[in-house]
């Protein structure tokens, strides 16, 4: 004789139950959602154009060479498994291109540096005489290369510096952390950024759907085919970010007093002007005594018109990211390397810009390579990157 449901449900449930809880045994406390100490985005900023600044110091290319390995291994390091952590080896192969046209550029159009080791003749090609000073193939000599070389390792180890940037920070908590004046300047230059990250993302998933259905996506053939859908990717994403941007209120402000607004405008532009009057006084000899007072009052300025013209902008802040300790160590390293850096070219020129003409080999300056390498100090004292987990789901039955 069958079970009856009713009793049959019973009994699922009473086997499907908990086990009863002893008498003084304390209830089970679910375990607090542990979050990662994460850097801010900011410090990763301020520590790659650090690095930048100190690569225009110098055209050394043992000095280039380092600095491109330092930063490509905190990279390596603490790069988060996140799709626009991979724009890095996009910003790599535009600095090879760099390279490879200022190269080219060298050797067709000529330079002005003379030299006396012949490497090519090219043809040249007559000009007409207003055209004086601009030439078509002719000698190229291995000092034109060498200076072409040194001054194109310069702007590739700064675009270098920038993907690291890219590749560490993440746009959307560095806009969470700007201020409010420069919120609406923020998120144009977070989405500027951001663009080659989902464009390099857009078109390895156009390549990948290509090959598994068979078909060619190398070559000019492939890459007009996979064009088109990166373009429509890329305008839809802009009318979706538009309207998602309009829902949330994006360029509505607070009503101010018009004497804030009228402060605000003249502390700013202010402040503005004090900091160009104040580096130029700081780059020119003349202006040494005036230089430094008047850049920290610009500053000063700025920063008060900032925090005034932040009222007008209504945002609010979910767990914003705090500056702590971290933050204030990565920032320093590579203020350092620059600062040490620029402190090495004015006292020894000649080893941090190896001349070319004679042409010798340059060398290693030894205390300006240890200065280089403070700017390891991220990947020892950041916290490591999350594995990548599996989003996917168990197929169900």
């Amino acid at each position: 004789m069958g079970v009856p449901p009713l009793e049959r449900s019973r009994e699922w449930g009473r086997v499907g139950a908990a086990a009863p809880r002893k008498r003084g045994q304390a209830e089970p406390t679910p375990a607090p959602h542990q979050h990662r100490p994460r850097l801010h985005p900011g410090a990763w900023w301020l520590w790659s154009l650090s690095l930048g600044t100190a690569a225009t110091r110098t055209t050394n290319p043992l000095l280039l060479t380092l600095l491109i390995t330092v930063s490509a291994y905190v990279v390596a390091t603490r790069r988060p498994h996140t799709p626009w952590s991979r724009s890095y080896g996009a910003f790599l192969k535009l600095a090879l291109a760099v390279v490879l046209i200022r190269l080219a550029f060298a050797m067709i159009l000529g330079s002005p540096i003379p030299g006396t080791h012949t490497l090519v003749h090219l043809p040249e090609v007559p000009l007409p005489h207003w055209a004086q000073g601009i030439r078509l193939g002719g000698k190229v000599t291995a000092e034109a290369l060498t200076f072409a070389l040194y001054d194109a390792l310069r702007l590739a180890t700064l675009l270098i510096c920038v993907g690291a940037a890219n590749a560490l920070a993440n746009p959307s908590r560095l806009l969470k952390s700007l201020p409010g004046a420069l919120y609406e300047l923020g998120v144009a230059v977070v989405v500027a950024l951001t663009f080659a990250p989902h464009l390099i993302a857009d078109v390895r998933r156009l390549r990948a759907a290509r090959r598994l259905r068979g078909r060619p996506d190398n070559g000019i053939r492939g890459l007009l085919q996979v064009g088109l859908p990166v373009l429509e990717g890329a305008l839809e994403r802009s009318v979706a970010l538009a309207a998602a941007m309009d829902a949330r209120g994006y360029g509505r402000t607070a009503r101010v007093p018009p004497a804030v607004r009228r402060t605000t405008a003249a502390l700013t532009l202010g402040g503005l002007l004090g900091v160009c009057a104040g580096t130029y006084g700081l780059l020119t000899a003349e202006g040494g005594t005036y230089g430094l007072p008047v850049l920290l009052a610009g500053v000063a300025a700025a920063l008060a018109g900032l925090w005034l013209g932040g009222r007008r902008t209504l945002r609010t802040r979910y767990r914003p990211d705090p500056w702590g300790t971290r933050a204030w160590l990565v920032t320093a390293s590579g203020v350092a390397v620059a600062a040490l850096l620029a402190l090495a070219a004015s006292r020894d020129p000649a080893a941090l810009h190896p001349g070319v003409v004679p042409l010798v080999a340059p060398t290693l300056p030894l205390w300006p390579a240890a200065a280089v390498l403070i700017g390891l100090l991220p990947a020892f004292i950041t916290p490591a990157p999350e594995a990548a987990t599996d989003t996917r789901k168990e197929p169900t039955t």
